[in-house]
């Protein structure tokens, strides 16, 4: 395993990070213990889970997946092994204020958060997505004294433009309130929208990012290879992305390269990533997924990888203008 600090804070993490979205919706308890005592054992120190996780499009019961981390962390005793990432932002009830980032969600969300994960503290705490509807003092004061009572050590962002992380960043610097240190957005190969904004805002602060998605939601995963030909819907389905795709699995062919593994090696090229998010519903996926850390890729093949998936052309205004 390698590791790198979180963002500019002094906190060591993992350079692959644990995502465990499909805890509980999509594979049992056992089998999402096992893949947490593998990635223990494979040295993965960074777990990210969500509050909502379990609950709207991950299933029918929010907080299952942080009550599993934390039924797995009493288990095993290891608390203090790990970096433990979660969020807050969306719905866990019927209520008007289960929701959103108003101070009074924020503070029930963190004490049920901690009564899930049964720990104390939780080391990176995240909004979930921009609230535009509240004003940034009632949302910072409020996760500055989370801090302040030891529920949270650092604050992350996650689904921000650049500009809402300039926003937040330079107002808690004028107004001594916890600083964003992390951002997590969506973003792979075939997503790089980031470029423009986000990635560079994240390295002027000198904030982490947490790429989600890295394989775009599998297309980067060799779908092509194991997609039965014959079940022309499912290539159907990846519309015009299919001659990239195409090029991008004969790259990884020629080159000895696992598709998916090639991905994260992609992202773990780039100065802004600090680790990008693996959501593994199996063993084998974790293995994939680490052993790409081993992936050196040259400049020519990186070169040939931007020809294949093209960025935006650089930072905005460049990017689009002169």
């Amino acid at each position: 395993m390698k590791y790198t600090h979180l963002g500019a804070s002094g906190a060591t993490v993992s350079r692959i990070a644990l995502g465990t979205m499909n805890f509980g919706p999509v594979i049992g308890t056992e089998e999402s213990f096992g893949i947490l005592d593998l990635a223990m054992e494979s040295g993965i120190t960074f777990v990210d889970t969500a509050d909502v996780y379990g609950g709207g499009p991950w299933g029918d019961n929010e907080g299952q997946t942080e009550e599993l981390v934390g039924e797995w962390l009493r288990a095993r005793g290891n608390r203090d092994d790990i970096v433990l990432a979660t969020k807050v932002q969306g719905p866990m009830g019927p209520g008007k204020n289960d929701r959103g980032l108003s101070a009074v969600h924020i503070r029930a969300a963190v004490d049920a958060s901690l009564r899930r994960l049964g720990t104390d503290r939780i080391d990176l705490y995240q909004m979930h997505h921009i609230e535009r509807t509240v004003p940034l003092d009632e949302v910072l004061d409020a996760f500055t004294l989370l801090r302040e009572q030891g529920k949270i050590l650092y604050l992350g962002s996650s689904n921000f433009a650049g500009w809402n992380i300039a926003q937040y960043r330079e107002h808690a610097q004028a107004n001594r309130q916890l600083p964003l240190v992390t951002e997590q957005s969506v973003y792979n190969l075939a997503q790089r929208t980031l470029e423009l904004e986000v990635v560079p805002a994240t390295l002027n602060y000198g904030m982490g990012l947490l790429p989600w998605s890295p394989l775009a939601s599998g297309q980067l995963g060799g779908v092509l290879k194991k997609t039965d030909r014959s079940r022309s819907q499912d290539l159907d389905r990846l519309g015009d992305r299919r001659p990239k795709i195409e090029a991008y699995e004969a790259f990884a062919d020629a080159n000895g390269f696992d598709p998916a593994q090639l991905a994260l090696a992609w992202l773990l090229h780039q100065p802004a990533v600090t680790a990008p998010i693996v959501g593994p519903r199996t063993a084998e996926q974790l293995t994939g997924a680490i052993a790409a850390l081993d992936i050196a890729l040259d400049d020519a093949q990186l070169a040939e990888l931007d020809r294949i998936w093209p960025g935006p052309g650089g930072q905005a205004p460049e990017a689009y203008a002169w």
